[in-house]
């Protein structure tokens, strides 16, 4: 632990780093691969929306029920003529979603199944979710998303700049599109629960990446007014200095949404909880792999078309050019903060230094006696 406390320091400190920004196609390039996949699992499969969108009926059993799931779907399928999903509870209940019926349908299929499941009616507890409802929640989701973003991006705009809005916002879609194929393929169920966690997801994302940019902001006020730094090292070193910080904190928020989606989900069978946590888990490690690979060297793309961060480019690399050929020491990487007042000075030494005794301590004195 001590190990990684040190390396932390020293990414902070630019002692050592790796260039994301340098290797920013490839990272574009992995992410444009999952979000085709992603695309792909929506258009093939779509996704599984639960009653609460489409509307239905969900008949509940009593407790420690002896009927597999599986029978419990073939008996839900005969009563209905609808395909029908099952979930074992943890507490050997069983959960039984189908949709699109109507209340006089679903007394139907109640009697039914309390027949097949050879329990009596009464124990069985149905919920009916209408059609209409349904559709106006996931129209108020759907509003609800656009007018999250939409703040986000005035937010940005205000706080940082329109270019770092537009990265943030390209982040965003990443981990939303790549949340909502991963459903796809797997075949969760879509329900509030999920909405839910989708928000909070974009609530993780945009903090990793609003101190990326807090850092990178700061430390680029005055980048034109010396020639040590191109704005893609100043990038660089904003990523290194909070790439720690940023893997602390999604570790520490994974482990115990992989214990509700493993634990909970998977061995408990909660349905609410595979609705939530899947989300959060999948959104989580989209969000931290966004906000180091996508935003902030996208952010470094747009800035280098500027006429003065090109012009800036010019002048650090002659100036690069002509200390290799001098054989002087090349800072070739964002290894160092920057600062207007030491951005032209030899490069920073990192520590203690070892000050040897004045030779000329006492010089000057006047001779004699003090009064």
């Amino acid at each position: 632990m001590s190990k990684i406390g040190s390396l932390g320091a020293r990414l902070h400190r630019g002692e050592v780093g790796y260039d994301f920004v340098k290797n920013r196609k490839i990272w574009y390039g992995i992410s444009i691969l999952i979000t085709i996949t992603a695309i792909l699992g929506l258009a093939v499969r779509g996704l599984n929306m639960g009653i609460e969108f489409q509307g239905g009926a969900v008949f509940t059993t009593p407790k420690h029920m002896s009927t597999s799931v599986s029978q419990a779907e073939t008996y839900a399928v005969e009563a209905s003529g609808h395909d029908a999903i099952v979930q074992k509870l943890g507490d050997g209940s069983l959960r039984i979603q189908i949709a699109g019926i109507d209340t006089g349908k679903s007394d139907e299929i109640k009697d039914t199944l309390s027949k097949d499941l050879k329990v009596n009616a009464e124990q069985i507890n149905a919920d009916l979710v209408g059609p209409s409802w349904g559709k106006q929640i996931a129209n108020k989701a759907w509003e609800g998303l656009a007018i999250f973003m939409v703040l986000v991006v005035i937010y940005l705009a205000i706080a940082f700049e329109w270019r770092m809005a537009l990265a943030a916002l390209v982040a965003l879609i990443h981990d939303i599109t790549i949340t909502t194929g991963i459903y796809a393929l797997v075949g969760f169920e879509v329900t509030p629960g999920t909405v839910i966690g989708l928000l909070t997801i974009l609530g993780y994302s945009l903090y990793d990446t609003v101190v990326v940019f807090d850092s990178l902001k700061e430390q680029t006020k005055d980048i034109t007014k010396q020639t040590r730094w191109t704005y893609s090292d100043i990038a660089n070193l904003s990523i290194n200095g909070t790439l720690m910080r940023s893997i602390n904190t999604t570790v520490v928020a994974l482990l115990p949404v992989a214990g509700l989606l493993f634990i909970g989900g998977g061995v408990l069978g909660a349905g609410m909880l595979n609705d939530i946590s899947l989300s959060l888990f999948v959104g989580l490690a989209a969000g931290a792999y966004s906000s180091i690979f996508i935003a902030t060297p996208l952010v470094a793309d747009l800035k280098e078309r500027e006429p003065q961060m090109k012009a800036l480019r010019k002048r650090v690399l002659a100036k690069r050019a002509q200390a290799e050929a001098q054989g002087e020491p090349v800072a070739d990487r964002a290894g160092a903060s920057f600062d207007e007042e030491t951005a032209d000075a030899a490069p920073a030494v990192v520590g203690p230094r070892e000050q040897g005794a004045s030779r000329s301590r006492g010089r000057g004195r006047p001779s004699g006696k003090r009064r």
